[in-house]
Parts: structure tokens; C-alpha cells; sequence
């Protein structure tokens, strides 16, 4: 078997030019782990109405390509751009599906109705752009329930296509929690018999499940951490889905997030105050009363400053924050800042806090991408109390900017948070087990009372945490060993 492979990422979002979440982080950067490993990898994402086309040089590469969804041709554009890695990136133009504002819902978050549609018609559209360019790939990989009908087309549509009938499909689950279940009115449409709208397959209580199906046909299946890869195999925390994984066996794998750390280093990064280093903090001194001074907080170096990046969501656990931060802020010297969107009500909560806080609580509802690099240098520890989280970032970003992670030890913050040992003062954070106001408040308390009273532990689990590394060249190669076992499987071996 080759060592080297040629790759199609297909998926729904893509840094720097279309993200929502963790899902863009991913496909923008390791695409790029891949290729300086030698594959020649390609990525394929919709030309959504926000990607600016002049700030990122897209030209037009293809134009008209059919697409065939059920009884229906379907007609679309194709434009490329090189990213800053050098990895070709192919964008979907269709205004029918595409020229509208948000990624896949309005402004008040409602899903947009023809979603099945519009993302069926991507992952055939990625399938038809490999034929029509002679892309012949050993591997598509496709990016949750967005694009997961690839690994059905692979098997129903294109088994024994020349470009396409060799190549294995794989599918990394990046949230188990979304699957793109919706009314079966819109099966037709995706092109796949009847014969597969069975229980085992896409079937689900009536409706048409994108997700179940593409794990059915998926030779091999991954999720973004270990721990959440065993979490999803319980019925408590899979959705339903834990009959099918644990039917794929040793196919259903846990593959940590890699990070960028050229974007994500306190050393280089361009966008906060002041640089530092695990061997020179003070520039994390100014970082901090920095951040203070941009929310009107006190000044003062000898605070603790707890800082919270985050959709605004149920499943991130800001309602249960909710509940606890007036306590901390009513009974702990502390402050308190947030960045984030979502859930109005949440919203309106967060967005209120700095006026009966005044000087110890600041908000910022939304996203801003300065603010986001300014909270992880400035801040002393990072609050993630997620009820369930398939990988996370925030706290490995944190570890690297000196930034101590309060979290919930579940998912991938359980895989990259070691725990605090207040014998020894080891571990790089802070974690606790019950989803809870109360465990999030006694939690907080006790790094707040580390932070003050065992100041030395503090200080070396600070420089713990910077010295801990989560590279995409480490990720990549646990990718490429997937993919060989996808591609064995693809051929009976």
C-alpha cells in the first residue's frame, strides 16, 4: 500500500473563510499536517454569501457543473483558492442554496428549512468535482452530518466509478449532539433508494438521519478525543447513536484536535498587548490590566480574572454558570469576563452581569477574534463547564498562554486537563465531574483559594501548562494511520 495518498476533505466549514465552531478549525489546519507529511489533499466547502472573494483572491475554476440530486440536475459554479498552506480549496457556488446570510440558520437561530437539501447537494457536488477534475482519491473524508451521506454515495452511487470506486470513506463526528435529522419528505432527494431508509441505516423514527446512515456505510469513523469516543458508546451521552458505533467496533476511534500554534502563542501572537514566554511573563502583567481597562474592570495585577469564551448553550453549560456567578462574584475576590453568543435569554443575562457588577464583571456578546486572543493572554484562569464536549480548544489554547482551565472533566477537556495535586502541585488545571452550579462554584473556589494561598503551586502549574504541546503534526499522524485502516477495510484486507 502507498504511504502517500491523495484526500478529499468535504465539510460544511473551513477557517479562515466560513466558521461556527471547532469543525472550521479542523479542516482548515489539517489538511495542512497532511500535506507536509507528503499527501496531496484538496478541501471542498460551500461559497457561502459572507466569504469575501476579493479578500481571499477566490477565482473562478469551473463553470456550469451538473449535479444530479434524485430526478433533478442541479446547476453550480466552482471557484479556488491556494490557502496560506498551499492545500487547494474548492468553494460550491449555488445562490440557491448558498447566497443567504448565516451558515445554516437566520439571526434568530432557526434552522434554515431546506438544510438537508443544501448539504446533501454539497456532498454530491464534492463526489461530481472529483470526477469532473480527475481527482482520483484514496480517501473522502467527510466532516459530520453536513456531508456524512458521502460514504453512502461511495457505496451506492459510485462503487465502481474509475475516479471514485476505489476510495474509502471516513467520518470524523465532530458533535454527536447535531445529526441532521429531518422530515423523510426530504429522502427523495438525496438520490439513495428507499431500500436504505431502514433502521440500521438512515431511518429514525420516521425521519431521515444524515449522521446514522453515513456511520453505516463509513469504513471507518472517528470523533475528536479519546474520552468522548468511550462517552459515545454510552446511551447517556451518544443520542441514540451508541448501538451503531458500537456496531463499527475497532472502526469507531478517538483522534485528539491538533492546535494551530501559529495562531494560538503568546510568544508571536500579534494581536494581544504584549508578547511572553513560560520563561518571561511579564508580558502576561499587561496583558492582564489591558483586558481590564477594555472592560472597565478594576486595575489590579493581584486579582484573579476568570475569563469564558463560548456559544452561549446548553451544551456548553452557561446556564449552569448562570447559577453560579453571582455567588463567586458575591463571595470570592475575583473578576469575571465573557465573550460569546447564542441562547438570547443567556445573551440578555451575560449582557446585564457588568451593571450589577460594576468594575468586577464585563461582557462582550458576539465574537470578536482580537477580544478572543486578549481574554486567553489576560486572563488568570479559563472556565469551561460543558456538560459534554467532543474535543475543545479554549482550554488547550489556555494551557499554552499560561491561563490555568477550570473545566468539566468530560470529552476532550478531560483527555488535555491534568489535575491540580495540592500535595505535590502538579496537574495543569483545575476539574470536576458533576454538571452543576454548585460543583462549578466550589471548583471555582478552589483555584481561586490555589491562586492566593499556594501561590508557588500556582505558579508552577502556570508553567506546566505552557510547556504542554497539542501539534497537528502529532494529530496527523494518528489520522494517517485511519486512514490506512479505512483503506484497508475499503478492500477487504
Amino acid at each position: 500500500m502507498s504511504d502517500t495518498w491523495k484526500i478529499v476533505m468535504v465539510a460544511s466549514e473551513c477557517v479562515p473563510y466560513a466558521k461556527s465552531g471547532g469543525l472550521a478549525d479542523v479542516v482548515g489546519a489539517l489538511p495542512a499536517a497532511l500535506q507536509k507529511l507528503g499527501h496531496e489533499v484538496i478541501i471542498v466547502i460551500p461559497k457561502y454569501r459572507a466569504i469575501d472573494a476579493e479578500q481571499f483572491d477566490i477565482q473562478p475554476f469551473l463553470s456550469p457543473m451538473g449535479v444530479w440530486m434524485g430526478d433533478t440536475e442541479e446547476w453550480c459554479a466552482v471557484y479556488k483558492i491556494q490557502n496560506q498552506a498551499g492545500v487547494a480549496v474548492y468553494l460550491i457556488e449555488s445562490d440557491k442554496y448558498f447566497d443567504r446570510d448565516g451558515l445554516y440558520h437566520d439571526a434568530e437561530f432557526n434552522d434554515f428549512l431546506d438544510n438537508p437539501r443544501r448539504f446533501a447537494f454539497l456532498t454530491r457536488a464534492a463526489l461530481q468535482l472529483c470526477i469532473d477534475i480527475g481527482f482520483k482519491p484514496d480517501v473522502v473524508h467527510a466532516h459530520d452530518w453536513q456531508t456524512a451521506l458521502a460514504s453512502a454515495y461511495l457505496k451506492t452511487w459510485h462503487w465502481d466509478d474509475p475516479v471514485l470506486g476505489g476510495a474509502a470513506s471516513f467520518l470524523t463526528i465532530h458533535n454527536i449532539g447535531y445529526q441532521g435529522v429531518y422530515d423523510a419528505g426530504h429522502y427523495d432527494y438525496t438520490g439513495l433508494q428507499w431500500g436504505n431508509f431502514t433502521s440500521d441505516k438512515f431511518e429514525d423514527h420516521g425521519k431521515v438521519n444524515f449522521l446514522k446512515g453515513g456511520i453505516y456505510y463509513a469504513d471507518l469513523v472517528n470523533t475528536v478525543s479519546p474520552t468522548y469516543a468511550k462517552e459515545t458508546r454510552t446511551p447517556e451521552m451518544a443520542h441514540g447513536m451508541a448501538p451503531y458505533l458500537n456496531d463499527k467496533g475497532e472502526n469507531y476511534v478517538g483522534i485528539l484536535n491538533g492546535v494551530d500554534y501559529s495562531q494560538w502563542n503568546p510568544e508571536i501572537d500579534p494581536l494581544i498587548p504584549a508578547n511572553y514566554s513560560r520563561d518571561d511573563l511579564t508580558g502576561k502583567g499587561i496583558c492582564k490590566r489591558e483586558l481590564q481597562k477594555r472592560f472597565y474592570l478594576y486595575e489590579d495585577g493581584d486579582i484573579p480574572l476568570i475569563g469564558v469564551i463560548s456559544r452561549l448553550a446548553h451544551q456548553k453549560g452557561l446556564d449552569l454558570l448562570s447559577g453560579a456567578i453571582e455567588s463567586v462574584l458575591d463571595d470570592m475576590h475575583v473578576q469575571f469576563v465573557l465573550l460569546g453568543s447564542g441562547d438570547k435569554a443567556l445573551e440578555r443575562y451575560f449582557a446585564h452581569l457588568p451593571v450589577r457588577y460594576p468594575g468586577r464583571a464585563g461582557s462582550y456578546i458576539g465574537y470578536n477574534n482580537e477580544l478572543a486572543h486578549w481574554i486567553e493572554a489576560g486572563v488568570d484562569m479559563f472556565l469551561m463547564p460543558s456538560r459534554y464536549e467532543p474535543c475543545g480548544l479554549n482550554q488547550i489554547y489556555s494551557l499554552k498562554y499560561g491561563t490555568l482551565p477550570v473545566v468539566r472533566a468530560t470529552g476532550g477537556l478531560d483527555d488535555t486537563v491534568e489535575q491540580y495535586d495540592e500535595a505535590t502541585g502538579g496537574g495543569t488545571g483545575f476539574k470536576f465531574i458533576e454538571a452543576s452550579a454548585h460543583s462549578i462554584y466550589y471548583t471555582v473556589g478552589w483555584a481561586v483559594s490555589t491562586y492566593y494561598d499556594r501561590r508557588g503551586h500556582w505558579d508552577q502549574m502556570v508553567r506546566r501548562a505552557m510547556e504542554k504541546r497539542f501539534s497537528w503534526d502529532d494529530s496527523a499522524q494518528e489520522y494517517v494511520a485511519a486512514y490506512r485502516r479505512a483503506i484497508e477495510n475499503k478492500k477487504g484486507l
